[in-house]
């Protein structure tokens, strides 16, 4: 997949690109220099894009065995 640098410096992001990587209108993309290449990385999003991303956990875990838990491991 290709796209042409116009004589401002500027790209048209192809279309499946911008669907895969959900951008839209507005969006910002941070770039992250490799030694033969250059990543886009989308810099926006919902908090609910985060979904799903960790898995429920098995057990409810409650504030007060948190806190143990954490005391114990301090001390």
């Amino acid at each position: 997949m290709a796209a042409t640098l116009t004589t401002k410096g500027q790209l048209t992001i192809p279309k499946a690109v911008r669907n895969r990587l959900h951008l839209r209108a507005g969006d910002k993309v941070e770039f992250v220099f490799h030694e033969n290449s250059v990543e886009m990385i989308p810099v926006t999003g919902s908090v609910r894009d985060l979904k799903g991303m960790v898995a429920k956990p098995e057990k409810a875990v409650s504030l007060d065995e948190m806190d143990r838990v954490i005391r114990e491991s301090a001390g």
